[in-house]
């Protein structure tokens, strides 16, 4: 069975798609993307306070 819907966690939203697209063996062009929550800095604006989160979709494929 196939995933058609991915949720995953990145330092960044960039870097939270690449890993869905790379998960869903799919290019962005195949994929509707979502963004659940954006990353958050930490104190003195250090990453990884908070990941950024996303949900990434197969097009036509939303409601299975």
């Amino acid at each position: 069975m196939s995933k058609n819907r991915v949720e995953v966690e990145g330092k960044t939203i960039e870097e939270a798609i690449d890993k869905a697209l790379q998960e869903l063996k799919l290019p962005r062009s195949k994929v509707k993307i979502e963004i659940i929550s954006e990353e958050e800095k930490g104190l003195f604006g250090m990453a990884g306070a908070k990941p950024a989160r996303v949900r990434v979709s197969i097009k036509g494929k939303e409601k299975t």
